[in-house]
Formats: structure tokens, C-alpha cells, sequence
């Protein structure tokens, strides 16, 4: 038996929460490239070696805050997307929790001191929390109506 799914126009936040985050990950893509120019690694480097660079932990912070937001994009956009088709206002609510708390969290990994990610960075794992909740009253709502 299929379930029909209408898009409320509260969906429309999700959306847009969803392009402010592109929009931070375009944007940390432009600091990590800043960074190599700064620090000297060029590509296909990815990490730079302590070493061979005096400013290698200061340029892998930079990159690690880009690199562990992009680990988390695919989960964060499908937990936002699915919990947002029941929950929309509460997905949308927590997505921009989530993604304003992963620029603060980009921003203190930049600094050099790699729990500088966490002072409000951390709130990132809060929101994407509520998010895999949002998503699972989704399915457990879909797998209910079938069964009735």
C-alpha cells in the first residue's frame, strides 16, 4: 500500500536550511583554500607533514573542520530531508541549530586548538541527534500507517 506524502509549505524551510548549508560548506571550501596559499600546501596534498611544514597542525585543523563537516553532510542532509517531511518547523529548527553551530565549530578547529571545535561547535551533535529522531518518528509513522 503506498503513502501519499504532501509537502506542507513549512517544508519550504527545511529547503532553505538545507541551502544555508551549502552555502557554509562553500565557504569553508574558500578557507581551506586560503589556508593552503597561507601555509604553503599545495595540492593534491591533503595533510601537510609536521616535519616538512612548521605550519602543518595549524593548516590540518583547518582542513579537519572542512573534512569532518563534509563526513557529515550525507547524514545531515538525509536526516533534515526525511524528518522534515513529518516534522517540518522542528527538522528546520534544528538544521539551522546545526548548521550555525558547525561554522562555530569550523571556526574553533581553525584556531589551532582542536577543542576550540567544541565550545559551541558541539551543539552540532544536539541538533543532529534531533534530527535522526525527527527521522525515526517518520518511519515508524509510515511503517504504523501501512500496517492499519
Amino acid at each position: 500500500m503506498a503513502v501519499l506524502i504532501e509537502l506542507t509549505k513549512e517544508y519550504g524551510y527545511v529547503v532553505l536550511v538545507l541551502v544555508a548549508y551549502a552555502f557554509l560548506n562553500f565557504w569553508m571550501s574558500f578557507q581551506v583554500g586560503k589556508a593552503r596559499r597561507k601555509y604553503k600546501v599545495f595540492y593534491p596534498t591533503m595533510y601537510a607533514i609536521e616535519s616538512e611544514n612548521k605550519d602543518a597542525k595549524l593548516f590540518n585543523c583547518v582542513q579537519r573542520g572542512h573534512q569532518n563537516s563534509l563526513e557529515m553532510m550525507p547524514m545531515f542532509f538525509v536526516m533534515l530531508l526525511l524528518g522534515g517531511l513529518q516534522h517540518p518547523t522542528i527538522a528546520a529548527g534544528l538544521g539551522a541549530l546545526y548548521t550555525v553551530a558547525r561554522f562555530f565549530y569550523f571556526k574553533g578547529y581553525a584556531t589551532g586548538v582542536p577543542d576550540n571545535r567544541l565550545k559551541i561547535g558541539g551543539l552540532n551533535f544536539l541538533a543532529v541527534f534531533g534530527l535522526i529522531f525527527c527521522t525515526a518518528s517518520f518511519g515508524i509513522n509510515l511503517v504504523i500507517r501501512e500496517t492499519l
